[in-house]
């Protein structure tokens, strides 16, 4: 749940980047267009929020650049309130959403997630794998059995990564890309610290361990 959020008004994006993490995202933000252009091609991120107006560039120009450089992410695209143009122009360069400002942050948040599903191919707000099932807007973890349990955010976020891609393994280095933005560095440890958490709620046999390798959610338990 890694999100590049690109936004020169430091205050906003700040006030933002607090929001978005309690809402499961993980986030690394940009205030200008060269280092939004550089974080979109190096880092692994699952969407981006990208204002058009920026101190050394138009937003639309990033948003080409990524698109030409097979930069593959949902992006919501931020526009000034009835400025249909910047809506069109941003759609046609590769957005998949946009929002007016002002705006609620719910609504971000809301729009974010549908893009993201919309890019994995789903249509609820919930990951499903065998008799698990994750609730995005709740962040909770509900059993076939009616057993429901609330997570923290990072409980969420590396839930939600390895849910995402059942049978898929993550190594550790991929699951601390999506758990942590570039301002945060904790140790590798701590990965398997929530691995233990998780497996008291979901079973040892249900995240198995491929040494060496790394983490994968088994969907045939």
């Amino acid at each position: 749940m890694r999100l590049l959020l690109v936004e020169d008004d430091r205050l906003l994006a700040e006030g933002l980047s607090s929001q978005l993490e309690k809402a499961g995202f993980s986030v690394d933000i940009a205030h200008t267009a060269k280092e939004a252009v550089v974080l979109g091609e190096q880092e692994d991120y699952k969407a981006g929020v990208l204002d058009l107006g920026l101190p050394d560039g138009n937003g639309l120009d990033v948003l080409r650049r990524w698109r030409a450089n097979k930069v593959a992410f949902p992006v919501l695209i931020l526009t000034a309130r009835g400025d249909w143009q910047d809506k069109v122009n941003g759609l046609k360069a590769g957005a998949d959403d946009y929002l007016a400002k002002p705006f609620q942050t719910e609504e971000l948040i809301a729009r974010l997630n549908a893009i993201m599903r919309r890019s994995e191919g789903r249509v609820h707000s919930t990951v499903k794998v065998g008799r698990f099932e994750l609730d995005e807007n709740r962040q909770c973890l509900q059993i076939e059995n009616g057993i429901e349990h609330s997570l923290t955010g990072t409980e969420f976020r590396l839930l939600r990564c390895l849910m995402g891609r059942p049978g898929h393994i993550f190594s550790k280095e991929q699951l601390m890309e999506q758990l942590y933005n570039l301002n945060e560095s904790p140790n590798e440890n701590i990965i398997e610290a929530y691995i233990r958490r998780l497996r008291k709620l979901v079973g040892a046999e249900t995240i198995a361990t491929r040494r060496g390798q790394g983490y994968l959610f088994n969907d045939s338990v």
